[in-house]
């Protein structure tokens, strides 16, 4: 009953004094969209249809079916295009789109153009309906010691979810035991604790988070530890934290 209430007179008002009348759907790509954003707008009855592609793959390879959205996925491949998992779950797609390669850099396109599929470096999984859900990119898969692969960042954005007042948030613990966090942010040490045992009663004992750093400094360009469009220098950072990160392995702390 309160759903149906709610339906027919409250997400309307909402809509109509948020947003207006007039915006009938929205398409989501080049950056991960958060579940929560795009359940608030289904919620406002406007629907949220998630795409994927590269500048490689001349803009789309898949997209939401309208009629069968499912949140956190990018829908099935496009007509004409073939998509498939390679090792590591990597990403390789094969069609019409396909660039022919990269202007005068024959040896980066030998390495991305292999058997007639391109090789995306995003990680990815594809579930029975066929709907993609893009993990992260390969380059930034953490091994730890025990062999295990890690894609740092659905950690990293449940972490965010749940740890409120903090900016950002990367792992670290290539060739490690365990995975280690830095945070930044006004965080007291009280609320990221809380928020580590929450996320990591929900993982695997390999991907829980066993040691964490709080940084009030946030990473920016301006300090070289984001890219131009505010992506992650994970290398960047790993070296401007190195005393940091070796004292968490150093004094194990219990997350």
């Amino acid at each position: 009953m309160w759903l149906r209430v709610a339906h027919t007179v409250v997400f309307p008002t909402i809509r109509k004094k948020m947003i207006g009348a007039n915006l009938k759907a929205l398409i989501c790509g080049s950056a991960p969209l958060n579940v929560e954003t795009q359940l608030f707008f289904m919620m406002l009855g406007i629907p949220v249809l998630q795409v994927y592609g590269l500048t490689e793959t001349t803009a789309i390879c898949t997209m939401d079916d309208p009629d069968h959205v499912e949140p956190g996925r990018v829908g099935p491949a496009i007509a004409g295009i073939e998509m498939r998992l390679g090792e590591n779950d990597e990403i390789i797609v094969r069609g019409p789109n396909i660039f022919q390669g990269y202007w005068s850099r024959p040896h980066e396109t030998a390495e991305v153009l292999r058997d007639g599929w391109f090789h995306t470096g995003d990680q990815g999984e594809i579930n029975e309906a066929g709907n993609w859900r893009i993990v992260g990119r390969i380059k930034n898969l953490i091994i730890l010691a025990s062999g295990h692969n890690i894609a740092p960042e659905p950690i990293e954005d449940e972490i965010l979810q749940h740890l409120r007042g903090a900016q950002q948030v990367v792992l670290v613990g290539n060739g490690r035991g365990y995975l280690s966090a830095i945070i930044t942010g006004e965080v007291p040490r009280e609320r990221a604790q809380t928020a580590f045992d929450r996320v990591n009663s929900e993982l695997p004992h390999y991907k829980q988070v066993r040691a964490f750093y709080v940084s009030r400094e946030t990473f920016s360009i301006e300090n070289g530890l984001l890219t131009a469009n505010g992506k992650l220098k994970r290398d960047a950072i790993a070296a401007r934290f190195r005393d940091e990160i070796e004292e968490m392995y150093r004094v194990k702390q219990a997350v």
